[in-house]
């Protein structure tokens, strides 16, 4: 009995990413086909017909990832698709099928559940991927919504996070920080709501940054325009955490540093804006926000040109040497260590 131990670890010590870290240290592979395994947006496991399968699960939990007071069920089941359609996006693998397991309370009704599944399909639909099955039970508190997808790609056009070179350019796909701000807002009249009930919600006018959060879209427009222009990231991933922490993950699984400019990231008006009015600083919130579904990716040199002529992309840094970190440069001319203070899931909320 004297050496049964009392002190534990709370989970917040590590984060989210050092409790993966941890848990799977020593976790070794037995098979041939299975590619690549934990560390990526999606595992890859070979299918001996010269074509391979990307597999990604993801889930979503009440009161963590979305608030049933402000977020539409129809938009949450479109969500809950898209978040994992991204990841295997990321891989620059094209999404076949999707399973959707769901626990629920009784506090959900089937008139509920109908809407839920009204946005499930709506997104199947738009994608152009099956859903060939899942699970569904009980939970004794609200929902959780576990998606798995599953896609196909070529063995030579997979694109991970650890293949960056020195020298290769840093691209992302659309606009950053505008899904954040979208939550500050719901968030804001969230708590103005719950004070006095009377009061009807002031959304701005903000339809394109409240979509940004409830309803994003992944971004099969690019792997379709990396294919038609024979083009193969050296590496990429899909932006949910963040900018500065998933640029973070590409260098550390590629052994290499970063440098981004700070007047070249994409931060649309109205975001400026509304970062403005929440008294946040813009750049803050594109590097840091996270949700955005965006695709960060970098290439080699010789396929600039190409990238010039993607539509809704830009070109915002180079990596660099492993011993020079990762840097930003800023409109005012200083440079600083870039730090992550994105999205931590275990994080009190």
């Amino acid at each position: 009995m004297d050496n049964i131990k009392t002190d534990f670890t709370d989970v917040n010590t590590l984060g989210e990413f050092g409790l993966i870290d941890r848990l799977t240290t020593g976790i070794e592979n037995k098979h041939s086909s299975t590619i690549k395994g934990i560390g990526d947006d999606a595992a890859i496991i070979a299918t001996g017909d010269n074509q391979c399968l990307a597999i990604s699960t993801d889930m979503l939990v009440e009161g963590i990832h979305f608030d049933p007071m402000y977020s539409p069920l129809k938009h949450l089941g479109y969500k809950s698709i898209v978040v994992n359609l991204s990841d295997i996006y990321a891989m620059n693998a094209e999404p076949k099928q999707v399973t959707v397991s769901i626990a629920l309370s009784s506090k959900y009704s089937v008139e509920a559940m109908d809407e839920l599944y009204a946005g499930i399909k709506e997104a199947c639909r738009i994608y152009n991927v099956d859903l060939i099955g899942g699970d569904t039970t009980s939970s004794t508190k609200g929902m959780i919504i576990s998606v798995t997808a599953i896609g196909e790609v070529s063995p030579k056009e997979i694109a991970y996070r650890s293949g960056a070179k020195v020298g290769n350019i840093i691209c992302v796909t659309g606009d950053l920080g505008a899904a954040y701000l979208g939550l500050q807002i719901l968030e804001r009249e969230k708590q103005i709501y719950m004070s006095n009930p009377g009061v009807q919600p002031d959304l701005e006018q903000q339809k394109y940054i409240l979509e940004r959060q409830l309803k994003p879209e992944a971004r099969k427009d690019a792997i379709k325009f990396f294919k038609r222009n024979n083009i193969v990231p050296t590496s990429m991933i899909d932006l949910s955490d963040g900018l500065a922490s998933d640029l973070m993950h590409i260098c550390k699984a590629s052994g290499v540093g970063a440098y981004l400019e700070e007047g070249k990231i994409p931060i649309k008006q109205e975001a400026q804006l509304m970062a403005i009015k929440f008294q946040m600083d813009p750049i803050t919130t594109a590097l840091n926000g996270g949700e955005d579904y965006e695709l960060l990716f970098t290439i080699d040199e010789k396929d600039l040109e190409r990238i010039r002529y993607m539509p809704d992309v830009y070109i915002i840094g180079e990596v660099t040497d492993k011993k020079d970190g990762i840097k930003l440069h800023t409109t005012g001319g200083n440079i600083h260590s870039l730090k992550a203070q994105g999205w931590n899931h275990f994080e009190e909320k």
